[in-house]
């Protein structure tokens, strides 16, 4: 089955090149021809020449980004983006939510649903639909947004998962946190699952774990990109008896989002190193999964500065607020596992019923994934979706700062110009709100 991605505004555009070109990469390396078939189905289309093509649709106001991705895949030489997969504008939406969900989404959606019915119609199966898309700007949120809401109009039954990219908390634009604000809040209507990166997240993973000195946001896409890979590349489930999966977007979100009130997921991955070190680090699967199961129950990204003190807390102490202690409360977790000695690695830790709300159990919440071909040049990887308590803090702390600015109304003037009331404001945040509490009650 095949997805068919929707990269929106600069980043989303930037990150889809990024995890196309990791995707192809690793298809095509070596003799995997059971894999590499499954991931260029799931991924690419062939032209009667053996072209691969991404099944992918770039959407931006400005041009500039789109044709920088279209060139750069076709220097590749191993794959492309469509001839006519892609639609921009000479003007930007001026880092405004608003410009770009009542302005340009509403005036290019015949375009934009014309482009995704096109791949949609290459695909034999459709496995669903990934809209990749910053938070932070104007068009990624604002017409990213509305070309989620047209999404849903148009294939009610299809999965679709919300790639999110979170800003810096220093701030890439003053209004930032109004477009995030209104961006989740919309999305946690239309979409099944809303997969997170944070910027600082990633930013650290860059300097701290890769020694980059000077980070560009190409060293940002490609870690993001590298995360995203090892969830959605083919991998075999506890049923698959052998076969890769066939819907990764059905099966995911089938795995984390049992509950329409909990569908905010984070991602970890060990190891992350840079590639001159890899030659020289060998690792075990119980070295592995003990550092990523620390991570994820004290809420760790890396896995330098894990916080080893943290232990599940019993009995009554599992009812507290995200205020109290560091325990990371988990409603699902779904564990991917990809590389030599795959079959022999134990996750019986990741099993344990103190690491989920009481109210599922271990056998529903955990997930496990195989593939004993090794990724993106790791010998040995894991990777961690949560959907857990991880963005809690993260999100109070956005809607905390956007609340405070609203308060003193400032620049809702700019939003109110283009269609977007004060009362869509208090809705957003009482949705968002909503969700606060929901994940904080998690015990």
């Amino acid at each position: 089955m095949s997805i068919v991605t929707v990269q929106l505004g600069q980043c989303g555009n930037q990150v889809g090149h990024e995890l196309f070109d990791i995707i192809c990469s690793d298809a095509l390396e070596g003799q995997r021809k059971v894999y590499s078939t499954a991931s260029c189905e799931r991924f690419f289309h062939q032209t009667t020449h053996g072209d691969l093509v991404a099944r992918a649709v770039l959407i931006d106001m400005e041009p500039k980004v789109i044709n920088q991705s279209i060139s750069r895949a076709a220097k590749s030489g191993r794959w492309r983006y469509g001839e006519s997969s892609h639609f921009s504008q000479k003007q930007g939406s001026g880092n405004n939510w608003a410009n770009g969900y009542c302005v340009h989404g509403p005036r290019h959606r015949a375009v934009v649903e014309e482009l995704v019915r096109r791949e949609v119609e290459r695909c034999d199966r459709l496995a669903g639909l990934m809209a990749m898309m910053s938070v932070a700007g104007g068009t990624g949120s604002g017409v990213g947004t509305y070309a989620t809401q047209c999404l849903r109009d148009i294939y009610p039954k299809s999965f679709i998962l919300n790639h999110l990219t979170w800003p810096y908390g220093t701030g890439e634009v003053i209004v930032q946190n109004y477009n995030s604000v209104l961006t989740l809040a919309h999305l946690y209507q239309l979409s099944d699952a809303i997969l997170v990166h944070e910027n600082d997240t990633v930013h650290r993973i860059c300097s701290q774990l890769l020694n980059i000195k000077h980070i560009s946001f190409g060293d940002v896409n490609g870690v993001i990109s590298h995360q995203l890979g090892s969830i959605l590349q083919p991998a075999l489930t506890a049923d698959s008896h052998g076969v890769y999966s066939r819907n990764p977007l059905g099966e995911l979100v089938s795995a984390l989002t049992c509950h329409p009130e909990y569908k905010l997921l984070s991602v970890c991955t060990i190891p992350q190193m840079p590639s001159s070190s890899m030659a020289y680090s060998t690792f075990s699967w119980p070295s592995l999964l003990k550092h990523l199961r620390q991570m994820l129950i004290s809420n760790t990204k890396m896995e330098e500065g894990i916080d080893w003190q943290v232990r599940p807390p019993a009995g009554s102490e599992r009812t507290r607020t995200f205020t109290g202690p560091s325990f990371n409360i988990s409603l699902a977790n779904l564990l991917i596992l990809r590389g030599k000695e795959v079959y022999s690695a134990e996750t019986g830790g990741f099993e344990d019923p103190a690491l989920y709300t009481s109210w599922l159990s271990s056998e529903e919440a955990f997930n496990l994934w195989k593939s004993p071909v090794p990724f993106n040049k790791y010998e040995k990887c894991a990777t961690l979706v949560s959907n857990s308590q991880a963005l809690l803090r993260p999100l109070d702390n956005m809607v905390g700062k956007a609340w405070n600015m609203f308060a003193s109304r400032a620049y809702i003037h700019q939003y109110v110009k283009f269609g977007i009331s004060e009362e869509d404001f208090l809705d957003s945040f009482t949705s968002l709100e909503q969700v606060i509490s929901s994940y904080s009650q998690l015990s």
